[in-house]
């Protein structure tokens, strides 16, 4: 039976109370077991509303599980795609407070940002270099809202693909100055490698991604705006954190950028 809206309203009131108060709940399909796509990205959808209603700000959008790492490490086998608020950015170098967070994990990422508009279906790789001003290095946060960081695919579509926090620095780059497949990155913790990758692995190319949430906006009707940033999806596995934990992503040719956690 169709998730009517007030209760599709009413999980994403209680999602986000879980993001705000930083405390876990049970994941969305055990009490709706057939959940569908649409009612995943429509819950998403009314946190977003719900945001915005109180003046928050959309600031950027995100693939998430575009790795094959990711994907084996959540045992799902396709990307998903969420949003970003200004209440989750950090500023390059800057802190992020664990008090507001529930079991944070961090990941490399390349940060797209747009030029011009990206609309699908048909939404392809060269439309995606062709539209993009500039690349540059982000690491994201991310921190499921539900029980012991376990779910599955339409539950964290609907927890906003567990988006906490995020932040870019390093050399903003051209996409004819890299190239993207082959581009290498470390991400350190605490001064100590702990992640290295390239590019390629996400989806083979990293605007692949790009392209995919095109074409996912474009069945809705939507686009991705000209000056959108958007996280292309980790390179690597999740690494989790902890207050005390400096985290730093270098990428080669385009510079680096970190957090530290307090």
């Amino acid at each position: 039976m169709p998730l009517s809206a007030h209760t599709i309203e009413g999980l994403a009131e209680r999602l986000e109370a879980c993001q705000l108060d930083a405390r876990e709940t049970h994941k969305i399909t055990d009490d709706y077991p057939d959940l569908t796509w649409q009612e995943a990205y429509a819950i998403q959808a009314a946190i977003l509303a719900r945001k915005l209603a109180r003046g928050r700000k959309l600031v950027g959008l995100k693939a998430g599980l575009t790795s094959t790492a990711k994907m084996k490490q959540m045992g799902v086998t396709s990307p998903v795609f969420g949003f970003m608020t200004d209440d989750y950015a950090v500023p390059h170098g800057g802190e992020c407070p664990v008090q507001g967070l529930i079991h944070p994990r961090v990941e490399p990422e390349i940060a797209f940002v747009t030029k011009k508009a990206l609309k699908g279906p048909g939404c392809h790789i060269a439309a995606v270099l062709e539209a993009t001003d500039f690349v540059i290095p982000g690491i994201e946060v991310i921190d499921s809202r539900y029980r012991d960081f376990k779910f599955d695919l339409k539950s964290v579509v609907a927890d906003n693909t567990s988006a906490a926090r995020f932040v870019i620095g390093g050399q903003p780059t051209r996409v004819d100055q890299v190239d993207l497949r082959t581009v290498g990155i470390v991400m350190e913790k605490n001064g100590e490698p702990v992640a290295f990758g390239a590019g390629a692995a996400v989806l083979g190319h990293p605007a692949t991604a790009i392209a995919m949430l095109a074409n996912h906006l474009g069945e809705l009707g939507q686009e991705i705006p000209a000056g959108t940033l958007i996280l292309s999806g980790g390179i690597t596995e999740a690494i989790p954190v902890a207050a005390g934990d400096h985290i730093s992503l270098h990428v080669h040719g385009m510079g680096s950028t970190g957090l530290r956690f307090v």
